[in-house]
């Protein structure tokens, strides 16, 4: 089978490459899935630049954690999917249900990475796609999608009537604008670019805030608005104290994000609000379950900004590492 390859050492996308490897084989409880589409999130160029968890891969691995695709067979006990089966893989491979649990996850090194012809998982890190949704939306979910819903419907539920500040245009950010759009919520997004801003406002934003233009634009999303009721967090710390400045009052932010860099700010801010800061880290197959049913029924497709062909591996990588990125960038087989 042919799959695409980080090396040991890996210090940037730059050093993917493709090898053809041997096809390979279920065990028991193992289900052999032929992806058909994949996606690329923020943390695969952490993966890939050696900056993720664990840091510099000690040994070759398969990159990616986002795929979807068919099931060709299954190990003895497999009872939850058949060959035929249109699934997705989920993101922490032990994180049935419940509390957070880590552990094994996709596309680090460590667990299986997606993107290859053919990759084995156990049965509990194997997840049903939505019936609605093709391979390349479906493959927009199991990181950015879970946790988007993660960071919408657990700790301080998005209800009719809230506002939900989503920083940025890219997948969790945009994701997260067509789920709370969907509860009923009224969605404010920020962008440096006025086309990218446009783009947000034709999948449902109310209120868009361009943050060249606006440099305080916590302060202005509660003075406008009154402050958001939820805020999904990708920044990280460069942002997180403009965050504090724009909840509203018993607010939640959904901290996820690593993507600026600065001096974490004083926490005080939450006492003025009596609002809440909950740490989120993509979510369990329960999640991913949950998110599904509620895409079917509000008939919700994930945005996709790029689509490049399983041989333009490396191209797709630096789109979405680029300034052109928007929503989800997908490699289709």
């Amino acid at each position: 089978m042919r799959a695409w390859m980080l090396p040991a050492g890996s210090d940037g996308f730059d050093k993917l490459y493709a090898e053809d490897l041997p096809d390979p084989e279920t065990g028991p409880g193992e289900v052999l899935i032929a992806p058909h589409a994949w996606s690329i999130n923020y943390r695969d160029f952490a993966v890939a630049s050696g900056h993720y968890f664990g840091g510099a891969l000690q040994k070759p691995a398969i990159p990616l954690s986002d795929g979807a695709g068919e099931v060709l067979a299954v190990g003895a006990g497999v009872t939850s999917v058949k060959p035929g089966d249109r699934v997705q893989g989920s993101f922490f491979l032990d994180w049935v249900d419940g509390p957070q649990k880590m552990g094994r996850a996709l596309g680090d090194g460590m667990g299986p990475g997606m993107l290859a012809e053919k990759v084995v998982l156990p049965e509990q890190g194997v997840v049903k796609m939505a019936s609605s949704l093709d391979y390349a939306q479906a493959a927009c979910l199991p990181c950015a999608g879970v946790t988007a819903w993660n960071a919408l419907t657990r700790g301080r539920p998005v209800k009719a009537g809230d506002k939900v500040l989503v920083l940025g245009t890219g997948g969790v950010s945009m994701i997260a604008l067509l789920l709370a759009k969907a509860m009923g919520a009224e969605v404010i997004a920020t962008s440096s670019s006025d086309e990218k801003l446009a783009r947000a406002r034709s999948l449902g934003a109310d209120h868009v805030i361009n943050y060249k233009e606006t440099p305080k634009w916590g302060a202005a999303v509660k003075e406008q608005f009154g402050g958001a009721d939820q805020i999904v967090e990708v920044g990280g710390v460069g942002t997180l104290g403009q965050s504090f400045q724009a909840l509203a009052n018993e607010g939640e932010i959904a901290l996820i994000g690593v993507l600026s860099q600065g001096e974490p700010p004083s926490p005080h801010a939450l006492m003025m609000t009596g609002g809440s800061l909950r740490g989120i880290f993509v979510g369990s197959a329960q999640m991913a379950r949950d998110l599904n049913a509620f895409i079917v029924a509000n008939t919700i497709e994930p945005p996709i900004g790029g689509r490049f062909a399983f041989d333009q591996a490396g191209k797709a990588y630096a789109h979405a590492w680029g300034p052109e990125s928007f929503a989800k960038t997908v490699i289709e087989l």
